[in-house]
Order: structure tokens, then C-alpha cells, then sequence
């Protein structure tokens, strides 16, 4: 009976850590093209714990993968990043999402076109939004982008993360597209608290 006790209480002990490690882990989703060629940008990045593909910005409810493929659902491909904010900030992802595509093509990454396919940083809280805003107004500021930046900035809805099932998972599909990384240096964006960019002079 001791060691059964015992073995309880060291269950509910590790629970606990678990729980809390869970609890200080923050999310951020993003759409920037096909998401399995995303995924690997995200998940090499300190900090960064797991990332999920799923769909996310459209109104049709509960729409299944092809129903999104069609680019008839308003769904965009997305990925929820799931971070450490400790390791890694969340201005550091934003800045990440920006220099590993193109935010100036509507509907399109590279041979992928199509709504589903379009840029869309999405938001859950309103430090978030102001995150996203200064940092395109700072991109635009330093002329980073030849053409206008057509990113969306949405609220998070929901994300239905992608079924392993899904006809285009990586076990059956080969990514379309290769991660590209804008060849000008990104600014980065200092925050403080409220969240506002400091531009260096250099």
C-alpha cells in the first residue's frame, strides 16, 4: 500500500511539472504557402517546440482538406507554432514569417497558386496585432519589398489542425515548393512594453 501511495504521488508530481511546462508555452500561427514546406522553417528554430500544420481564415465550417484545396473555402494553408517565450520571441516569429516568403504575391507562393495559399499572420491578442502592424510599416519604412505587401492580419478563428491522414501528407507527397528567404537582411523589431518598434539609425 506504501509504494502504491508512493507511486501516486510521484504520477501527480510530474503531472504537475508537466502541466506547468505546458502552461508557459505560448502559440502563434501563420500562412505563408504550402505548410509542409513551412513546418521546417519553424521547427529548426530554438525555442520552438512543435508546429502543426491546419487551415485556418476562411468561413466555411468544418470544411475537410480537399474541401480547402478547392481554394473555395476562404481557408488558407496554416501552421501553429508552438514556442517557448523565454527562448524565443514572439516579434523574433514574426520577423521569421516575413523573411521566409514572399508577402507580396496575392494567392500565390511559387508554382502554388490559389486563396489557399495566400499570406495571412493571424492574431489572438491585440499586442499581437500591434506586433504584425509595426513591423510591416517598419519593412515598408526600409523598402524591404519592391511591391506593396499584401499580408492579411486576421483574429484567430479556429485552426483545425491537418489529419496524418490527408491525402497531401509528407509520407505520400513531396513539398512543391523549397523555403526561400528573402536575400535582403530583415530589420529587426525591438519591443517594449506597450509594443513599439525602436529603428536603429544603422
Amino acid at each position: 500500500n506504501k509504494f502504491l501511495i508512493f507511486s501516486i504521488l510521484i504520477t501527480q508530481f510530474n503531472n504537475s511539472i508537466l502541466f506547468s511546462q505546458e502552461q508557459e508555452l505560448s502559440k502563434a500561427y501563420f500562412a505563408s504557402g504550402c505548410f509542409w514546406c513551412v513546418e521546417s522553417i519553424y521547427e529548426n528554430l530554438k525555442g520552438v517546440s512543435e508546429v502543426n500544420s491546419g487551415y485556418s481564415g476562411g468561413n466555411t465550417i468544418n470544411p475537410t482538406y480537399r474541401d480547402v484545396m478547392s481554394g473555395l473555402t476562404g481557408h488558407a494553408e496554416a501552421i501553429e507554432v508552438i514556442y517557448d517565450p523565454k527562448l524565443i520571441s514572439y516579434s523574433t516569429l514574426v520577423q521569421v514569417f516575413f523573411g521566409s516568403h514572399d508577402p507580396t504575391t496575392p494567392n500565390r507562393q511559387g508554382p502554388d497558386y490559389g486563396s489557399q495559399y495566400r499570406s495571412i499572420a493571424f492574431y489572438t491578442s491585440n499586442q499581437e496585432r500591434e506586433i504584425i502592424q509595426n513591423y510591416i510599416a517598419l519593412l515598408e519604412e526600409k523598402n524591404i519589398f519592391t511591391n506593396e505587401i499584401v499580408t492579411e492580419i486576421k483574429p484567430l478563428d479556429k485552426f483545425p489542425c491537418l489529419p496524418s491522414s490527408s491525402p497531401s501528407s509528407p509520407l505520400s507527397v513531396s513539398p512543391s515548393v523549397s523555403p526561400k528567404i528573402v536575400s535582403s537582411p530583415l530589420p529587426p523589431l525591438i519591443v517594449s512594453s506597450p509594443p513599439r518598434p525602436l529603428i536603429t539609425s544603422s
